[in-house]
């Protein structure tokens, strides 16, 4: 399988995920206004999707460790489909919310699986530009997602966003079945027994590094998550942005993160993946409390926000593929349980952001803000007390010490 095709499947599959949630973003007013529910409670569909989400990923990685790749993939995209079939008939909040958890608990084995089928196919340098093209397909999502949804509203409702979810499902089994090999060899399954889940576990956990490096991920992404669940409340209320508006500014903040993924796994060749990994840390947290620090004194415009914004996340788009890569490297022989409890972790880490970001909430900018520096600054920590812990040299993989 060469590297562009296998690119292409992993992001396509990779980006069903994020689609469930980029897609009805710019919807989520309406849908408050058509359930009777308020901001708060819009955010809690997002929470209850990336709590299952996360802790789903726990199950997926062992089992594809013991089962092959495939097995998994054709059961969680199974389930997904259900999930987007009962959100487009939801009749109340409740029906929703309990959905959207199904929802993500048959979309966690998109974010488990493909990051296992690299750490398959390839290691260090090699792995990072895979992942880097991977991110670049899964770019459709937050790109197109938002301007998608806005079409599909205007034809229909929020639940007709949905509908088209199943059908994006339906596409993904099939290209799961076609076009993806099965990646884990015979010789290399590992059985499923609590004493070696427990083993792995245990060897995962008490590693500095792929704890630090894990969450220093967790908190990259947990500033995005915390930016999709306030995002189209701020644009369309405090600055008054139609949905097509809205999609377009969101657009915007994506696109500093794929576009800076793409130049990851040259600049990782170059200077080294850990170094590279450092300058990014810091330069999100820079641009990210430079960015509190203005909304404090009521300086942070529309365009200052989305500008600092994609600043950031182009930042973090030389960390976050970097950080998994790494994180994986040294646990080859468990790389799905490592995947599945560091995706876990990150996702956790989100919902636990968000679930904190909506206590303060007030259709102001200013709550996002600070809850995305506080990211920042909790990744620039990590980052300091990790990356002392491994190997900086560019020519080799790297190595924990």
């Amino acid at each position: 399988m060469t590297l562009f095709r296998a690119a292409l499947v992993l992001g396509l599959l990779s980006a069903v995920g994020p689609f469930a949630i980029d897609l009805y973003l710019p919807a989520m007013p309406q849908l408050a206004a058509s359930l009777g529910i308020d901001e708060a409670g819009a955010q809690l569909t997002l929470t209850a999707y990336f709590v299952t989400f996360g802790l789903a990923q726990l199950f997926y990685g062992p089992w594809s460790d013991q089962s092959g790749r495939k097995m998994p993939l054709y059961a969680g995209l199974t389930l997904f489909i259900i999930g987007s079939v009962g959100c487009a008939m939801a009749p109340d909040i409740g029906w929703l919310l309990a959905a959207r958890a199904l929802q993500g608990v048959g979309a966690a084995v998109l974010m488990v699986v493909p990051r296992a089928i690299i750490r398959d196919m390839h290691t260090g340098t090699q792995a990072t530009k895979l992942m880097a093209m991977v991110m670049l397909v899964i770019s459709v999502s937050p790109m197109l997602a938002p301007l998608v949804g806005t079409a599909l509203v205007q034809l229909g409702d929020w639940r007709l966003l949905f509908w088209a979810l199943s059908g994006v499902a339906v596409l993904s089994l099939v290209l799961t079945g076609t076009a993806l090999p099965e990646t884990l060899a015979r010789a290399d399954r590992q059985p499923i027994n609590l004493r070696s889940l427990w083993a792995g576990s245990k060897v995962l956990l008490s590693d500095p590094a792929f704890m630090g490096l894990t969450l220093i991920g967790g908190f990259g992404m947990a500033s995005f998550f915390v930016f999709i669940a306030n995002a189209s409340f701020v644009y369309q209320g405090q600055f008054g942005l139609t949905s097509t508006g809205f999609s377009l500014a969101f657009a915007i903040n994506a696109l500093g993160f794929f576009g800076a993924s793409q130049v990851a796994g040259p600049l990782g060749a170059r200077v080294g993946i850990v170094r590279l990994m450092g300058f990014g840390v810091f330069g999100f947290a820079g641009f990210t409390v430079a960015l509190m620090l203005l909304a404090m004194s009521g300086a942070a415009s529309l365009y200052v926000i989305v500008g600092m914004l994609f600043c950031a996340n182009a930042c973090l788009g030389v960390v976050i593929p970097t950080s998994m890569v790494v994180a994986l490297d040294a646990h080859g022989r468990i790389a799905g349980l490592a995947s599945s409890l560091g995706g876990t972790l990150q996702m956790l880490t989100g919902g636990v952001m968000i679930a904190i970001t909506s206590l303060f909430v007030d259709g102001t900018a200013l709550p996002m803000v600070v809850a995305i520096a506080m990211c920042g600054v909790a990744a620039l920590v990590l980052a300091l007390l990790t990356l002392r812990r491994i190997s900086l040299d560019p020519a080799t993989p790297p190595a924990i010490s």
